[in-house]
């Protein structure tokens, strides 16, 4: 009987912890979701927000680009700062930087009050890709640490593709479409700031910790490795930017529909196809998938060239499938590769330039496209995008190609990709 008294006075303990971590994980992981569902709720409301306050394509472009500033300016500034001062701080700052953001759009007038809810809403973004990312890995109960890794890409990449899908249904069935979105986020993110508050901290803060800005390097012996994956990462980001930003525009002015919850929906199935097949496709070997990522993709980019040119919303919607599948595929499998091709010493630097590479994609590419449409109207720029994006991803079809034949692959043969670090 004492031995049977010391056990149990031994295992509530543990098993207090682990119902506290298990809190905790799945507060991580719906900050992590919500959080990242803000960040696209603004897109199928760009067409309002064009007529409402008069500006083409070029400014919606831009507005959407200085987002990705905003993530590839926390990515460098506050990308170390979770490991010096702890988990929770960063989340719950992340959290408030995205119902800044929302306030902002709530009460959005002049286009420049646009600009800063998307600063707002990079910076919370970029916070959150590497923090809740590694809060959600740590914080997994016992039994669900082997799935720890696709939860996180899961709420990451799933909360982009909600975003629009909610905003965009609002928008064509419920009143005041551009704040009602933003009222439903702040609404969200209440629960998730009581969540982060209890939140138990997964790293061992120590004092004096200095914080610092995330170096960005690619060690000689990584480099072929990733400019391979950086160039198939550069093409799937492009592809998730132009739908993002210009989508809206396609579906209204070449298809000439009218609803805001079709262009949501089409932005919707890109991301959650890309968040299933990450999911799906972690177990994958790193070198086939990259390969057969970039090929899809490149099929992807085809098929959106057609609908395009016919046009057509089914050939749309079964572009974005493809293309989907494509940059889910290339660009999880890319980051395995190079993480495994890494020093483990300079493996978060390396990472982090990875990244920073797939967020100039999301806005340099999306503003040319911008302007080209001006100059040359939506279509053509549209074609002549898809068609670079199809060949950024040929050549890293090639290169990855090449490179296996030669033995000097991506990574070990037998590496398995997995999606601890997605969008």
């Amino acid at each position: 009987m004492p031995q049977t008294g010391s056990s149990h006075t031994q295992t509530a303990p543990a098993q207090r912890r682990e119902r506290s971590r298990g809190r905790s994980f799945a507060a991580a992981a719906l900050a992590f979701a919500v959080v990242m569902l803000g960040t696209t709720l603004p897109t199928p409301l760009y067409a309002i927000y064009a007529a409402e306050l008069g500006f083409g394509v070029v400014t919606t472009t831009v507005i959407f680009a200085i987002y990705a500033a905003g993530v590839i300016a926390a990515l460098i500034v506050f990308g170390r700062w979770s490991d010096a001062v702890g988990r929770r701080p960063l989340l719950l700052a992340g959290a408030l930087l995205s119902a800044a953001s929302a306030v902002v759009f709530l009460t959005a007038g002049p286009v420049w009050q646009l600009m800063i809810g998307r600063v707002l809403s990079g910076l919370s973004a970029g916070i959150y890709a590497g923090a809740a990312t590694a809060a959600i890995i740590e914080l997994a109960p016992r039994g669900w640490q082997g799935r720890a890794p696709a939860i996180a890409t899961a709420a990451n990449i799933g909360g982009l593709g909600l975003g629009p899908l909610i905003a965009g249904l609002l928008a064509q069935f419920a009143p005041a479409p551009l704040r009602l979105p933003f009222a439903l986020d702040l609404v969200l993110l209440a629960p998730v700031l009581v969540g982060i508050w209890f939140l138990t901290e997964s790293v061992d803060v120590r004092a004096g910790t200095r914080l610092g800005l995330q170096r960005l390097s690619v060690p000689a012996e990584v480099r072929g490795v990733f400019v391979r994956a950086a160039i198939a990462a550069f093409a799937g980001f492009a592809v998730m930017g132009t739908f993002t930003g210009v989508t809206p525009s396609f579906v209204s002015q070449i298809l000439g529909i009218d609803s805001h919850a079709i262009a949501g929906i089409l932005v919707a199935v890109l991301f959650l196809t890309s968040a299933l097949t990450q999911i799906v496709g972690r177990s994958q070997l790193t070198e086939r998938s990259l390969i057969v990522g970039c090929a899809v993709l490149v099929v992807g980019m085809a098929v959106l060239v057609s609908g395009l040119l016919v046009p057509s919303l089914a050939i749309l919607f079964l572009g974005a499938i493809i293309s989907g599948i494509g940059q889910g595929l290339s660009f999880s499998k890319g980051l395995a590769a190079v993480v495994a091709a890494s020093p483990s010493d300079r493996r978060a630097e390396v990472t982090s330039t990875y990244f920073v590479v797939a967020y100039v994609a999301i806005s340099i590419p999306i503003v040319g496209e911008g302007f080209a449409a001006a100059h040359w109207g939506l279509r053509t720029s549209g074609i002549a995008f898809n068609i670079a994006v199809g060949v950024l991803a040929l050549i890293a079809l090639v290169l990855t190609l090449v490179a296996v034949r030669s033995d000097h692959g991506p990574g070990p043969r037998h590496t398995a990709s997995r999606g601890d670090h997605s969008m």
